[in-house]
């Protein structure tokens, strides 16, 4: 059988190589070996012996030169952003890049107006990505590779910091790489990709469609349509809790309503104003008999939350968060952490979040959210960010304004929502499924299985292989 070698690079994407049916359908047909920079954490080798897979730890990476690389790169991402004029790039250039920007990079606008106007950005990118191929940032991965040949990489990570060394070495070897862009944010606010992959993976009709606009090289490789599969873990029904065990495993009662406050980390607005404010609320019964989860996202140091939060007794829980003495790409989510993850939706009774992915997560449970439109910042220094994202941002407008989630513009309208929700939880019933499905593109479960078959697919397109697979890529 061909062997594909896939690599993973943060907790996001281990989830799914983990959690779901990806690797058990495509060990089927491939020999599988993964690279994940978790697997040198010895606290998830139970999770990584689970896998029909070989797992072995990501190769050391070293990051490219500043002023040989990284400097052209970054004139490359400015020339594209001032070519296609994304609201979403300018908005974040102009509130978040701009503040902190060392001052030779801000003078790299000039060239990059430059280079734009005179559509150039093509050749500038093909010339990057022949720098980042040269420059060899692992000589680990170049040698494992040689050794392995596999018929076709993966990278479940193409926009982070550790898996393009592995690419870069791949491409050097003449070994196809396909890039599963991870979630439905990445083409739009991450920055380009100027590797060429030999196919692409992606969730949605719309993400296809982004990634053509933004890449038109895309239009020549295939791009498989397969849904978010880390939602999948959502649908496997052993995961689930009773609503009394949940409760029991966090101190609360069951026969009273949860809330959760998930808090997220992008945008550098300080979310957790939001949750205390909320909290006091809870504490002074302005919400009735309610309980208040706050949800700290992975990457949160989720102690200092819990001392934030402790003055607020039984009703107010903080969840764990990651291990914050661990890097972030050797942390990972264990069993205990998806099963949490999974039954703190399906149990909440509202959600509360700004700008976030959570909504989805809300939704295909059927769980209402109210989407904070405002900075719960003290002073709101982030305000007109916060509405920029909501309502120009290229992959959260449509959602914000789907109908699917309620718009809060302030701390009194998150209570006002939230009693509302309370009250009736079909509000917006159909507006959340349609809200759900435009992002995820399926919402069956199923979605690793049309990912492995997307691998199997592009497998069979390779020269010499044969086309013995395509059967159950059809089904």
């Amino acid at each position: 059988m061909p062997e594909v070698l896939i690599l993973s690079s943060s907790a996001l994407t281990d989830r799914i190589l983990v959690h779901t049916d990806l690797l058990a359908e495509l060990s089927e047909h491939a020999n599988t070996r993964i690279w994940a920079t978790s697997a040198a954490n010895p606290r998830f080798s139970n999770s990584w012996r689970s896998v029909p897979a070989e797992v072995e730890a990501f190769p050391a990476t070293r990051p490219y030169p500043e002023l040989r690389v990284n400097m052209i790169r970054r004139m490359n991402d400015l020339s594209w952003d001032y070519s296609f004029r994304d609201p979403s790039r300018l908005s974040m250039m102009r509130h978040l890049r701009e503040k902190n920007q060392i001052w030779y990079v801000r003078m790299l606008k000039h060239p990059a107006r430059l280079i734009a106007a005179l559509g150039l950005q093509p050749r500038l990118e093909a010339h990057v990505e022949r720098l980042m191929i040269d420059f060899e940032r692992s000589s680990d991965a170049i040698a494992r590779l040689r050794t392995l040949r596999p018929a076709a990489v993966l990278s479940m990570g193409p926009l982070l910091f550790e898996e393009p060394a592995a690419v870069g070495a791949a491409k050097k070897l003449g070994i196809p790489v396909l890039a599963f862009i991870t979630s439905w944010d990445n083409l739009s606010i991450k920055h380009r990709l100027v590797f060429r992959y030999d196919g692409y993976i992606v969730w949605s009709e719309r993400m296809k469609q982004e990634l053509q606009e933004r890449y038109p090289e895309a239009k020549r490789a295939p791009v498989y349509i397969t849904g978010a599969p880390q939602f999948d873990i959502f649908f496997r029904e052993e995961l689930f809790l009773s609503r009394e065990e949940f409760c029991h495993r966090h101190g609360l009662e069951p026969d009273l309503p949860i809330v959760v406050n998930a808090l997220g980390v992008a945008n550098c607005v300080e979310e957790h104003h939001g949750a205390i404010d909320l909290a006091n609320r809870v504490v002074r019964g302005e919400l009735g008999e309610v309980q208040l989860i706050v949800r700290p996202h992975p990457f949160l140091n989720g102690l200092e939350l819990r001392e934030m939060f402790r003055r607020f007794g039984p009703r107010v829980v903080v969840q764990q968060s990651g291990d914050p003495g661990e890097k972030r790409t050797l942390r990972s989510q264990d069993m205990e952490g998806v099963v949490e993850w999974v039954n703190t939706f399906r149990h909440a009774n509202v959600v509360v979040h700004l700008s976030s992915t959570v909504g989805i997560d809300a939704a295909i449970f059927d769980r209402p959210s109210v989407c904070l439109d405002y900075d719960p910042t003290p002073g709101s220094p982030r305000q007109e960010l916060v509405r920029e994202v909501n309502h120009r941002w290229t992959h959260y407008k449509p959602v914000a304004e789907s109908g699917g989630m309620w718009l809060a513009s302030s701390q009194e309208e998150v209570v006002e929502a939230i009693r509302s929700y309370l009250r009736n939880p079909a509000l917006h019933r159909e507006s959340r499924r349609a809200m759900a499905a435009h992002v995820c593109g399926y919402l069956d479960g199923l979605s690793s299985s049309r990912m492995a078959c997307a691998v199997i697919e592009h497998l069979n397109k390779l020269p010499g292989r044969s086309t013995s697979l395509c059967e159950l890529a059809r089904t």
